[in-house]
């Protein structure tokens, strides 16, 4: 458990540290070599307790291998010079992790980049209950887009509304990683700041197929909605005859109709018109 302690100020101590060196010269001017090896000795053994606590930085110190307390204030300091002092950045700081083969929630093999900002929170976590934390968040965040990649499908072909997918859900895939990332580094004193993934796509060996197989989907969705508006239109035209009076149809003319105005409509080609010359029986 982080403990926050609060030393002696350094200014006090190099105050006395001068005094002790003052006393030493007088001491060996005045023939007191005893007062002045004292004086030397307990100069010396002050100078190791001085350290500076910078801004986004903390000190973490040891007693004989037993935890005494963490510095984060900035400012100067003395402590006892038996004491081990640890420095630990609290800066923010972020990494990006280069795109790794993860399957996603089908099987399909996609390649997944991610950045992730963080910063320590806990100095007694992170110095104690990881052997490198800095290490650890890279290995944890590695495990932890491994995890969240198998939750979801890359893309859904059948049914764009029905499930959450890596390419389409980007707030709640991004939301889900950076739960993850941060429930695995709450045990190394890590905050999370933001999780988000930074690069997306199939993995080579089925990106070819895949590609076709987006395409085709977007070609048969796109000849869906043309087909309901052929439809649409041609029972207009065919409404608008009857109510405006201007042709009639037997079901063999209008069958004939229909066809003609759906292949117009319908065909990815401009039409081409053929003039009837003969009579409208013919």
């Amino acid at each position: 458990m982080e403990k926050i302690s609060k030393p002696n100020s350094g200014y006090i101590f190099i105050l006395l540290d001068l005094a002790l060196i003052v006393t030493t010269i007088f001491a060996f001017v005045n023939d007191l070599p005893l007062v002045g090896a004292a004086s030397v000795l307990i100069s010396i053994l002050i100078i190791p307790g001085f350290f500076i606590v910078e801004p986004n930085k903390a000190m973490v110190l040891l007693l004989f291998g037993e935890y005494k307390g963490s510095v984060k204030a900035n400012g100067f300091y003395w402590v006892n010079p038996f004491m081990t002092k640890k420095k630990i950045s609290l800066r923010v700081r972020n990494f990006e992790n280069k795109p790794v083969k993860v399957n996603d929630k089908i099987g399909n093999p996609v390649l997944i980049g991610t950045i992730v900002v963080w910063q320590v929170e806990d100095t007694f976590k992170a110095t104690f209950d990881v052997d490198d934390y800095e290490n650890f968040v890279h290995l944890q965040s590695d495990a932890a887009i491994r995890k969240m990649a198998g939750l979801y499908p890359y893309d859904n072909f059948e049914d764009e509304e029905a499930e959450i997918t890596l390419r389409s859900g980007v707030e709640d895939v991004n939301h889900s990683l950076e739960q993850e990332i941060s429930e695995r580094l709450h045990h190394a004193g890590i905050k999370v700041i933001e999780a988000r993934i930074s690069h997306l796509a199939y993995s080579s060996e089925i990106a070819s197929a895949m590609l076709q197989r987006q395409q085709a989907t977007a070609i048969v969705a796109a000849r869906q909605k043309i087909v309901e508006g052929a439809v649409g239109m041609v029972e207009m035209a065919l409404e608008d005859l009857k109510l405006k009076d201007i042709i009639e149809f037997d079901d063999e003319k209008k069958a004939v109709m229909v066809s003609n105005l759906m292949v117009v409509l319908c065909s990815d080609k401009s039409a081409s018109p053929v003039l009837n010359v003969g009579t409208l029986h013919q």
